[in-house]
């Protein structure tokens, strides 16, 4: 049993699926209707930069679907994959919206509009500089929750964003507390790294965020998935229309469980790991969750191929 998996934010980079790109034409429409569908060249960002550019948030949500979306595509209509062996889809915060697109639950165009309010309303919910997000590795979830619970002596936000994998979590907050949290960390020797972000996802201070998107999400037609999607915000697999887009509403500002996301697809009997898009974050996070599962990354052509000649097996 096989799983696919899409990624989020900081996967970004210029150039990301210029190789299909050039080699394939339904690749170049894709890019092309990105453009007419957000009335500014989104394409030339990605492909040609400035960097500063695509990684203003705005820009990088919808971006980063384009080029998974184009991977999919390329898989499926250039190299004839079959995906009816694969039990879910999951993505990783974006990606979530990635992976509902693939699956048929949502139509691109329409994700391409909400990814791009998403990032404005994201970015918008709080001042640049008030927030910060740092990454603590080597803690499990319990214990990283209870010295947020005794670092309570500054005031204001300090959640978890992402539980990442094992060891690896991502903090989200208000600037000072997760200043003073930090310190915390540093004098129990534990590693952190602060993460260049524009704004304090996926947590409560996104709460004005969620609500600017909840009429967009809900105004917008989502169908049945082909496939299962398994959602961030509970990290089960979820098929309901409705209640996909009251995850995808819920995501904005709750942690994004991936490591539990993942255990539950192999306790479900997933053995094969395949992440499409730009990056191999995910199969990173993946092979530190879990043990004796196959991963792929498709970044290439040559990545396909060694992916079919795996499948063949």
């Amino acid at each position: 049993m096989s799983a696919l998996l899409f990624p989020g934010q900081g996967s970004q980079i210029v150039g990301m699926g210029s190789e299909f790109y050039e080699k394939f034409d339904l690749v170049k429409d894709i890019f092309k209707l990105a453009d007419k569908k957000l009335n500014y060249p989104i394409s030339k960002m990605i492909l040609e930069g400035p960097e500063g550019d695509l990684q203003l948030t705005k820009n990088t949500q919808p971006a980063i679907l384009i080029v998974s979306f184009s991977i999919f595509k390329v898989l499926k209509e250039e190299f004839g994959f079959d995906f009816k062996n694969f039990k879910f889809f999951a993505g990783h915060s974006l990606g979530e919206y990635s992976a509902l697109v693939c699956s048929n639950a949502l139509n691109f165009e329409d994700a391409l509009y909400l990814l791009h309010e998403r990032g404005k309303a994201m970015q918008e919910a709080v001042p640049v500089g008030k927030g910060s997000m740092i990454a603590v590795l080597g803690l499990s979830i319990e214990e990283v929750e209870s010295l947020i619970s005794v670092s309570n002596e500054v005031e204001g936000v300090c959640e978890i964003a992402n539980d990442n994998a094992n060891g690896q979590i991502i903090i989200s907050g208000e600037l000072k507390k997760v200043l003073k949290f930090n310190e915390i960390l540093k004098s129990k020797k534990v590693k952190t790294i602060p993460l260049k972000v524009s704004a304090p996802f996926h947590c409560s201070l996104m709460k004005p965020a969620a609500n600017t998107m909840s009429k967009k999400i809900n105004d917008t037609i989502f169908n049945q998935p082909t496939h299962k999607i398994i959602t961030n915000v509970n990290a089960q697999a979820e098929s309901k229309p409705e209640n996909l887009k009251k995850f995808l509403i819920d995501q904005i500002f709750s942690t994004v469980k991936w490591r539990e996301s993942i255990i539950e697809m192999a306790n479900l009997g997933v053995k094969n790991f395949v992440e499409i898009g730009p990056g191999k974050a995910l199969t990173g996070m993946v092979k530190r969750t879990i043990k004796n599962v196959n991963t792929f990354s498709i970044n290439s052509i040559t990545d396909i191929e060694s992916l079919k000649n795996e499948f063949k097996r």
